[in-house]
């Protein structure tokens, strides 16, 4: 088992990366990054359009052969490893990231006819051109298929697959007529590795199906055609194109097929695994089981747990998701997050700095270093600042996508770092709001464990997580968690007779482990975020609640006490 290796990809917001990972202890030999060289750092966007984004197919492609190639020579001349003994290939990428296909599965931006048609390409998770077209499936689910709204948390999001769909319909009718079918990048690429794309025949994931589409056991499957038919006609013409089942990652999409074993060096007809979402194949790569929440942190949040099938969950609102199989096969997968986390800093650096390249992805930037210096200095509360951190919208647990980001208590002598600090704190309040959540609704918590870029690049933002949840941040060992769950995804794809795992359990506690970084909370610092949080909840409540009478009046005052009273103590 020591010689075996499987390949986990992992298609981001930016770039794929690609990681061999030893399946006998989840060490990664090698790994390599390929950034898309279309759009703005990989993204197509539209100047008149802001909630426009976009990915071009061509660079899923191209990064497919650049990152594996490269990881293969690099494991070769260092390591002297063999192409031979890899024996599966895993596939992760951001959801719901759609895209339209003709009926051999070819993607219509390949048309030349479509080139220049953003509406062609793939739609990124990010896109919330469809707000209004999420609220039409809302309303209509509400008033006619109410169930299919309790598994997704009470709204349809303007990110997920439907939606995007209606809104190509109602926006783009040439595009949305030629298309046979959409197909999810983490269910087409596995499907082209395996030399079939048709898409009657791809296996589809119950990850994205689940938590994006309304796929569910309880309604024997998709939204059905009258459901769909009263949204419009063309969605419920596509539904029929998606097959009647979904699959659970760990299962065989197929085999690599002999075109891409030779483009790739590697062996023909090795495993190549169902594909699953980006922070789903994260959570396992963090060593998901009952009990632990994974917090998936990035440009946005993803906050996940598992629950075992047999506990025959009831619906909960609030939550994007309670899914069976659609993280780990034998559980529910249950499903929050934040609609921007890292996206608001870089957004914050960006416009003080002028330069868009200001980001937590650029640790060489002058801005970012001095906001997070600056911003560490700050004790709790005395900025007289609060956050909400809704500047994306909400994900969970209100899953309202036209709610705005709003700072409270700015005055003449409030400082960047403040107001930096200010934005960290309030996407800490968020994530609380989340936590909390999570256990009213009966699933307990015993341990957190991070994960994503900011998990591993900024102590700042991991301190006051600690600090606000009043709880101890663990951090995954590998930096790549999306990239490991989906190589231990392809170990268990292979089997045991390849060299692989039988099971999810053996894989993930062989694979996986949490690194000897970790947050503890300061309870002097927790006290004080106890009096914010309150603050922040009633703010919540009142911009995100309809008819929430909650008064708003001393909102202000209590943020000049709180600062007076830290000040004051700070100077004694």
């Amino acid at each position: 088992m020591e010689n075996k290796y499987t390949i986990g990809l992992d298609y981001g917001t930016n770039s794929v990366r690609a990681v061999l990972i030893n399946v006998a202890d989840g060490h990664q030999v090698s790994s390599s990054t390929y950034e898309y060289p279309s759009g703005v750092n990989g993204i197509i966007l539209d100047e008149k359009e802001p909630l426009l984004a976009r990915h071009n197919p061509r660079d899923y492609i191209s990064g497919i052969e650049a990152v594996i190639t490269s990881l293969l020579d690099k494991a070769g001349r260092e390591y002297s490893i063999l192409s031979d003994s890899v024996i599966g290939i895993g596939i992760d990428s951001t959801g719901s990231s759609p895209m339209p296909v003709d009926r051999t599965g070819c993607p219509l931006a390949f048309y030349e006819r479509f080139k220049d048609e953003p509406n062609a390409y793939v739609w990124l998770w990010k896109d919330h051109s469809s707000i209004d077209e999420a609220q039409a499936i809302t309303t209509l689910a509400r008033k006619i298929r109410p169930s299919y709204l309790y598994k997704t948390g009470g709204n349809y999001s303007s990110e997920w697959f439907w939606s995007k769909i209606l809104h190509c319909v109602h926006t783009t009718a040439e595009v949305s007529s030629s298309a046979w079918s959409w197909v999810e990048m983490c269910d087409w690429i596995p499907a082209l590795l395996a030399g079939d794309t048709t898409p009657g025949k791809i296996k589809r994931g119950i990850c994205s199906a689940g938590h994006k589409a309304m796929f569910h056991p309880d309604w024997d499957g998709w939204p059905d055609r009258e459901f769909l038919s009263l949204l419009h006609p063309e969605l419920a013409r596509i539904g029929e194109t998606l097959g009647r089942e979904t699959f659970p990652i760990g299962e065989k999409a197929g085999h690599l097929c002999s075109d891409w074993a030779d483009r790739l060096g590697l062996k023909t007809g090795i495993a190549v695994a169902v594909g699953g979402l980006d922070a789903h194949l994260g959570a396992v790569g963090a060593g998901i089981a009952p009990n632990i929440l994974v917090r998936n942190i990035g440009t946005s949040a993803c906050d996940m747990m598992i629950s075992p099938l047999r506990s025959g969950l009831s619906d909960v609102a609030g939550l994007a998701g309670i899914i069976p199989n659609s993280i780990l096969p034998g559980y529910y997968g249950l499903e929050a997050g934040q609609s921007a986390v890292g996206d608001i800093f870089k957004w914050y650096s960006s416009i003080i700095s002028d330069k868009s390249s200001c980001s937590l992805n650029n640790s060489n930037s002058n801005m970012y270093e001095k906001l997070q210096t600056d911003a560490s200095k700050i004790y709790p509360g005395v900025s007289g600042l609060l956050s909400l951190d809704w500047f994306n919208g909400n994900r969970t647990i209100l899953m309202d996508q036209r709610l705005t980001g709003i700072v409270i208590g700015l005055t003449l002598h409030t400082s960047q770092a403040e107001i930096y600090r200010a934005l960290i704190e309030g996407t800490a309040f968020g994530a609380r709001t989340i936590v909390e959540h999570f256990e009213k609704s009966g699933f307990g918590i015993d341990r957190i464990i991070n994960c994503g870029g900011i998990a591993y690049k900024s102590p700042l933002v991991m301190q006051i997580y600690a600090d606000v949840l009043g709880r101890k941040m663990e951090v995954s060992e590998s930096k790549e968690t999306a990239a490991l769950g989906s190589a231990i995804s392809a170990a268990v794809a292979a089997g045991r007779e390849a060299g692989g795992y039988s099971d999810f359990s053996s894989a993930i506690k062989a694979m996986t482990r949490v690194s000897g970084v970790s947050y503890s909370p300061d309870p002097e610092k927790t006290m004080i975020y106890n009096q914010l949080f309150s603050l922040f909840r009633n703010a919540h409540d009142s911009f995100g609640i309809k008819d929430n009478r909650l008064d708003m009046y001393a909102l202000m005052k209590s943020l000049i006490y709180i600062k007076d009273e830290v000040s004051k103590s700070k100077k004694a």
